[in-house]
């Protein structure tokens, strides 16, 4: 598919909101209810093509920005510098042990403030997160902000401080305009996320990469982590028995036995 060439305004500044994202199978932990994340971490894929996204809009322009904002652990800059050695300019995380378990009532007030401070034209969020696929996180950022918000965008154009997105429906496509400052949700159609450079890679630790705790966003305790969340887990457990099942090993006659099972239950 040939992509048409984007124009952008002079010096606007893009912010991308990524998650990292386990790199394996996830699993729950028994103890916290939460979401294993103690192995390898990666940058969540369908942020990758927001990353892209805003790379291409920033183009040429050495007045644009494209910042990352994201909130985790620490050693989530390890995963973030994927971004960096793309293209992006610098990160800023939200780095504080008081944050741990925040669900979307919590994460997006800790984002937004972030967002706020950055004055951003242009947010830019992944469609989901593949470790939850939640895909409303953009939403109540947007709200937050009180900017508008167009989702699932598979094009996207901004010319004269106005964006106008394509945007994927059950029925087609619409075409949105809205006046910036806005934010978006792309879909994982809209590009294919660059590979990065060695040089990429080599420079991207040399980047400024600033992490932030609460307090530094003037963020009180009790709006964060799990005193700031607005759900529970209860209790984890395996799913339910799904009735009588019999398993059949292919040992050459493997059809046969299908067969005669469901003759067995006249289901032939």
């Amino acid at each position: 598919m040939d992509i048409p060439p984007i124009e952008s305004g002079a010096g606007m500044k893009i912010a991308v909101c990524a998650k990292v994202v386990p790199e394996q199978a996830r699993r729950i932990d028994p103890e916290t209810k939460r979401l294993d994340r103690s192995g390898e971490q990666t940058l969540n894929p369908f942020d990758a093509n927001a990353v892209e996204e805003a790379l291409r809009l920033k183009g040429d322009d050495a007045g644009a920005e494209v910042v990352l904002v994201s909130l985790g652990p620490e050693r989530s800059l390890d995963a973030l510098r994927k971004a960096l050695a793309m293209g992006a300019d610098r990160v800023v995380l939200v780095a504080d042990e008081a944050a741990a378990g925040s669900d979307l009532v919590a994460s997006s007030y800790a984002l937004a403030q972030v967002l706020e401070r950055e004055g951003a034209d242009l947010i830019l969020f992944g469609q989901q997160a593949n470790d939850s696929d939640g895909a409303v996180m953009w939403a109540a950022v947007a709200d937050r902000l009180r900017r508008p918000l167009i989702s699932q965008v598979a094009e996207l154009t901004v010319s004269d401080g106005t964006l106008r997105g394509k945007r994927q429906t059950e029925f087609g496509y619409d075409v949105i305009e809205a006046p910036l400052p806005v934010a978006v949700a792309v879909s994982d159609a809209i590009n294919e996320p660059r590979y990065p450079s060695l040089k990429g890679i080599m420079g991207a630790k040399k980047k400024p990469q600033q992490t932030l705790s609460l307090s530094d966003l003037g963020v009180d305790a009790d709006r964060a982590g799990e005193a700031g969340s607005r759900t529970e887990v209860y209790a984890i457990g395996e799913p339910p028995p799904r009735g009588e099942t019999q398993r059949i090993d292919d040992d050459g006659t493997g059809a046969e036995k299908i067969v005669e099972f469901l003759l067995e239950r006249k289901a032939l």
